[in-house]
């Protein structure tokens, strides 16, 4: 049996629910999925845990009022959907906890607020009263706002990132399949991979998309990204469906558990590391990855030879070695249109020729990860 006193023992969990678990195959909220997912955060509370939920079905829960037969693909109308989902959803999960006494508060989040300095700190300071107040922080992305260039690029994502955000004991990732196999859960020989320890254990497994509901955006992969995102962060990850959520949290031998693997680290290099859609990329000679990989050092112009794409100052971007190969991640300080005339060129030159502000690095060693 598996070891699970990480999840008995846990007293901040987050839980991350999507749209499949949620509603109906034709899009509104299953008022009876939707009660028995709130019975069991309400336990969990009993119980003594602090506890945040990251819910999908803002988009899907629109779905049936609106009389539309499918999810909409254009940003406009998704967003649009979002504004009126949104309420619904929230109202929903206020009532159900509320026969337990449990408050509810809604937090909606960007990247922005999680990724950028300031922003994080109020976000995590905005989370934590919540905790302290005894609210249950009810989180989604902001969609009525956000922009297909600042998504998060899913829920499973956002909540592995919340769950760093909270100093969460565990993360808790419920589908619409009882935990991660090793191939499609519906064909003969799949077997249920109870434990993973390490990207070794992920080997074999052959991972499937969307769920069979077919209103969220996630599948499995999605998961594991985000399993991968929390563990290497330090936070066990279980992963299981939402009928299984009460025997899991009960330290039954359900679901899948991800073991940590890494510790605790700043959230934007995590973000960097494992959720980030680069906007360019820089080519690095040989000195400077020397440089950059072995001495941690910062990324000077000096060391750069070429710019790919066009990014702007605060981007994410790839740092690439003589022959391609991508050697670390980083937040640029410089457009792409401005770092052509600075290449090669020492950071004493450029101060001297051009003026204190271009004395900062290219990309900074706190704003660096490496691959």
């Amino acid at each position: 049996m598996a070891e699970r006193g990480v999840v008995t023992d846990a007293r901040r969990v987050v839980v991350k629910v999507g749209s499949s678990s949620l509603t109906t195959a034709a899009g509104g909220i299953d008022p009876e999925r939707v009660r028995a997912l709130c019975d069991v955060l309400a336990g969990v509370r009993r119980g003594g845990a602090e506890v945040v939920l990251v819910s999908s079905g803002a988009i899907a829960s629109a779905l049936a009022p609106l009389g539309l037969r499918a999810r909409p693909r254009g940003l406009a109308a998704q967003q649009a959907a979002a504004s009126v989902g949104q309420g619904l959803l929230v109202h929903r999960y206020t009532e159900e906890l509320a026969r337990h006494g449990v408050i509810t508060g809604q937090v909606l989040l960007t990247l922005d607020d999680i990724t950028r300095r300031a922003h994080h700190r109020n976000a995590h300071q905005t989370m934590t009263k919540l905790l302290e107040l005894g609210v249950l922080p009810i989180v989604n992305e902001n969609d009525t706002v956000a922009t297909n260039e600042i998504r998060f690029g899913d829920n499973d994502r956002l909540a592995a990132l919340v769950a760093h955000l909270v100093h969460a004991d565990l993360l808790l990732l419920l589908s619409d399949v009882d935990g991660l196999y090793d191939g499609p859960p519906d064909r003969d020989g799949s077997r249920l991979v109870a434990e993973v320890h390490s990207a070794a254990d992920l080997a074999a497994v052959s991972i499937g998309s969307t769920g069979a509901a077919g209103v969220g955006t996630g599948g499995m992969v999605t998961k594991i990204e985000a399993a991968q995102i929390a563990t290497d962060s330090g936070i066990p990850v279980l992963l299981t469906s939402a009928a299984n959520a009460a025997g899991a949290l009960a330290g039954e031998d359900i679901g899948t558990l991800f073991h940590p693997v890494g510790r605790r680290k700043p959230i934007r290099l995590t973000w960097l590391r494992h959720a980030t859609d680069t906007k360019g990329a820089v080519v690095l000679d040989a000195g400077a990855v020397r440089a950059v990989a072995d001495r941690r050092a910062s990324l000077l112009a000096a060391g750069i030879t070429g710019v790919v794409g066009a990014f702007s100052a605060g981007d994410p971007i790839e740092l690439r070695g003589p022959e391609g190969a991508v050697v670390g991640r980083g937040l640029v300080n410089y457009d792409s249109a401005e770092l052509p005339d600075l290449l090669g060129r020492s950071s004493k030159d450029l101060v001297r020729e051009l003026g204190a502000a271009y004395e900062r690095e290219v990309v900074h060693r706190d704003d660096l990860v490496l691959l």
